[in-house]
C-alpha cells in the first residue's frame, strides 16, 4: 500500500503552524497563571491589610477603654503596658496569617514552564 508523500514545503508549513499554535497556547496559559497568582496575592494582601487595620483600630479603642478600667486597680503606666502587650500579640498573629497566605501561593508561571519543557522535549524527539 503506497502512501502519498507530501512535499517538503507542506511539511515545513505544518511544522511552522504547529509551533505557532504551541506558542499561542503557552501565552494563553501564562496569562491564566498570571491572573491566578495575582488573585491569590491580592487575597493575601487584603488579609494582611485587614489584620494591620484591625490591629490599629484595636490599639486605639482598647487602649482608651481598657487602660481606664485597669487604671482603677494599678498605676496608669502598668495598665497601658498590659493592654499594649495583648494588642501586639493579636496583631502579630493576624500578620503571620497574612504572610502564611503569601507563602502558600505557587510560583508564577509554574505550569507554563513545565509545558514549555514538555514541548521542547517533544520537538527534540521529533526533529531527530
Amino acid at each position: 500500500m503506497a502512501t502519498a508523500e507530501r512535499p517538503f514545503s507542506a511539511l515545513l508549513q505544518d511544522i511552522v503552524r504547529n509551533v505557532q499554535e504551541i506558542l499561542r497556547s503557552e501565552v494563553r496559559l501564562a496569562k491564566i497563571e498570571i491572573v491566578e497568582t495575582t488573585t491569590k496575592a491580592a487575597s493575601a494582601a487584603i488579609t494582611l491589610g485587614a489584620g494591620l487595620a484591625i490591629g490599629a483600630f484595636a490599639a486605639f479603642f482598647l487602649l482608651l477603654t481598657i487602660v481606664y478600667a485597669l487604671a482603677l486597680v494599678m498605676p496608669n503606666w502598668a495598665a497601658a503596658l498590659v493592654v499594649g502587650g495583648v494588642l501586639a500579640l493579636v496583631s502579630g498573629v493576624t500578620i503571620m496569617a497574612g504572610v502564611k497566605r503569601f507563602k502558600v501561593a505557587p510560583p508564577p508561571l509554574e505550569r507554563t514552564a513545565e509545558t514549555v519543557k514538555e514541548n521542547m522535549e517533544w520537538i527534540r524527539h521529533h526533529v531527530r
